[in-house]
């Protein structure tokens, strides 16, 4: 149960609410599959086992699950052209707009129930004692269609973004001056610069060693008034990961001794299961604290999400 994305908010620290409260106040919004006119349906799944909330060493891990019918607008406007034409031939003259419009609800309903279904699942990841929630999401979008379930779902839901001193464009636009990350970080070999005037001219180092003469571009980059907006970073030997402007964390691996450690011991899938979250949110735990110290520390005025 190794995250790939991190986007990061804050709670109370510590939360009051208990894991029985959580778990009771989940099942307002379990999933259910669609039904045969619903085109999506969303709700909480068990992560592992029948419980919706799966608590290993005080840390709890929530699963957010999305069903969707695919009906592609293509398909759907096909349909609508053929019996707008037949219609046509019909009536001797095109229908109107209310006429395609009605029509286009009409196929829509009728072909849903006949279209196939997709799922996709979301973790979301809560240390109430610390305070600190976070969703494996590749996006803030999709990262918001797990927290607003859990909106409707919860009595009280006191989440914050997640603000620090400086912005993280900044932060990475000075380490890439300087060539040097801040203390226990270093710079990986993905970049990507921006320019913030209307033409966003955008330049991208991929898997490619930005030091010596890269350096020299990259600033010559920074001085013409480009702007970091992703920019590779390992912690500690242990994490590896992309930040953003916007404080996402994307690209979330972790290293080959942390795979390795979670495994030793292990005797099922299960075993394994609990003994990566275990050992990814430990990680969390201290990997967090360090990059907010990085980007400044963490601003006091926090914003209620």
């Amino acid at each position: 149960m190794w995250f790939k994305n991190l986007q990061l908010y804050r709670l109370p620290a510590p939360w009051e609410l208990t894991l029985a409260r959580l778990t009771e106040q989940l099942a307002r919004g379990v999933f259910r599959p669609c039904a045969s006119q619903d085109s999506m349906t969303r709700g909480w799944v068990p992560p592992r086992d029948g419980e919706l909330v799966h608590s290993v060493g005080g840390q709890w891990l929530l699963m957010l699950c999305v069903e969707q019918r695919l009906l592609p607008a293509a398909v759907v406007q096909q349909e609508v052209h053929a019996r707008a034409a037949q219609l046509a031939a019909a009536q001797g003259y095109p229908p109107g707009r209310k006429a395609l419009r009605e029509l286009k609800e009409q196929v829509t309903q009728e072909l849903l129930p006949r279209a196939f279904t997709r799922r996709r699942k979301t973790p979301v990841w809560i240390d109430p004692v610390r305070g600190w929630l976070g969703v494996d999401a590749a996006s803030l979008m999709k990262a918001e269609e797990a927290l607003e379930h859990l909106r409707q779902c919860l009595d009280a839901f006191p989440l914050a973004l997640v603000q620090t001193q400086m912005s993280p464009s900044a932060a990475m636009a000075d380490w890439l001056a300087s060539g040097m990350a801040p203390a226990g970080f270093c710079i990986d070999r993905d970049c990507e610069l921006k320019a913030v005037d209307e033409a966003k001219a955008t330049v991208r180092y991929v898997r490619h060693p930005l030091g010596d003469e890269v350096h020299a571009e990259i600033k010559a980059h920074l001085a013409a008034g480009k702007q970091p907006t992703r920019l590779a970073l390992t912690w500690e030997d242990k994490i590896s990961f992309v930040l953003t402007e916007k404080g996402e964390i994307k690209r979330l691996a972790f290293l080959d001794v942390l795979k390795e450690n979670a495994e030793q011991g292990a005797e099922n899938a299960e075993e394994i299961f609990d003994a990566e979250f275990a050992l990814m949110t430990g990680e969390f735990a201290h990997f967090i604290p360090a990059l907010l110290d990085a980007l400044g520390g963490e601003r006091g005025d926090l914003v209620t999400g």
